[in-house]
């Protein structure tokens, strides 16, 4: 049987459209397979789960594929995935299906910046070497992977850091956990990772994310718990910091029982109660919940499951903080 190409669109499958010239998905997976004009490939198999660009790749959508692919990885016979995706929410989808996966099979997530319509596209090239990963031994037990740009990243430290370059994602303060040259795939270090998720009846979805920046105050937050948020994250500055008009709101969302886990806007590092007047310090001392080095998006997509599970927020991001 070999490995399972798992296709959901994306700019990999893109062409213009016709009428607009705008970018749509257009391609199949079985098409893009095709494309590659590799005879030598390993005996693959053909998913095609949806046709959809990124930023549509959510809610019950995005649990549904973590699902599928769980479901794939546990066939006997099958011996990696590879998912064809798009960038922007890449990282997400990785890590939702990570946290779910509970077999040994590699999970390779791959896509391009170039649409499939021009000459020079990254496609073709980066869904090869994710089936290259996907299939190479040493990749097992690693978890669900992005393999970009003949990178690999782990799902817990990857992400989107460039808007249209070919080396579009990174590992900041990690770095790639192998590479891939020609046909050959080299780990250079094994991901820390923690027992999956039970699998929820259905994902959370009213978890928001809020940004920090100069000046922000506790508006946002108040709107996000009036308008029915089961949890709030705040990718606040620096090393986790607020000021004392988010404290307060703060304060009022965690004594209605709203859970407030504390990330950085910052792409390396992590947050600590440091500061007073509002900062890592007061938030800790209100309840706030450290996320550590773990990133805003994936904060967010930890909590969709917990809550979705029943599990005790701060015990779960504690776990992977």
């Amino acid at each position: 049987m070999g490995i399972v190409v798992v296709a959901t669109g994306g700019t990999i499958s893109m062409r213009p459209d016709p009428v607009t010239g705008g970018l749509v998905p257009a391609l199949s997976g079985s098409d893009l397979v095709e494309l590659l004009r590799w005879p030598e490939a390993p005996p693959l198999e053909l998913d095609e789960f949806a046709h959809v660009p990124s930023w549509d790749m959510h809610g019950e959508l995005a649990f549904r594929l973590a699902l599928r692919v769980r479901e794939q990885a546990q066939r006997p016979g099958v011996t990696g995935i590879v998912v064809t995706h798009g960038t922007d929410t890449m990282e997400e989808s990785a890590w939702l299906i990570d946290r779910l996966l509970d077999s040994d099979t590699p999970v390779v997530l791959v896509g391009a910046q170039r649409a499939n319509s021009v000459p020079d596209s990254d496609g073709p090239r980066n869904l090869r070497n994710g089936i290259l990963v996907a299939a190479a031994p040493a990749a097992r037990g690693r978890g669900a992977l992005v393999c970009f740009d003949g990178e690999i990243h782990a799902a817990r430290e990857v992400r989107k850091v460039h808007t249209s370059a070919l080396r579009a994602f990174g590992s900041p303060g990690y770095g790639p956990i192998g590479s891939v040259d020609g046909a050959t795939v080299v780990f250079r270090r094994q991901p820390e990772r923690r027992p999956p998720l039970p699998v929820p009846a259905q994902l959370v979805v009213e978890v928001d994310l809020i940004r920090g920046y100069a000046g922000w105050d506790g508006r946002l937050i108040r709107a996000s718990a009036a308008s029915g948020a089961r949890a709030i994250v705040l990718e606040a500055t620096g090393i986790g910091n607020g000021n004392l008009a988010v404290l307060a709101a703060v304060q009022d969302v965690i004594a209605d029982s709203i859970p407030v886990v504390l990330c950085s806007r910052c792409g390396e590092g992590a947050v600590a109660a440091s500061y007073a007047r509002g900062g890592g310090f007061d938030l800790a001392a209100a309840g706030v919940i450290l996320a550590g080095d773990l990133a805003g998006p994936k904060a967010r997509v930890l909590l969709q499951l917990a809550l979705g599970a029943g599990l005790d927020a701060a015990a779960a991001i504690a776990a992977e903080a």
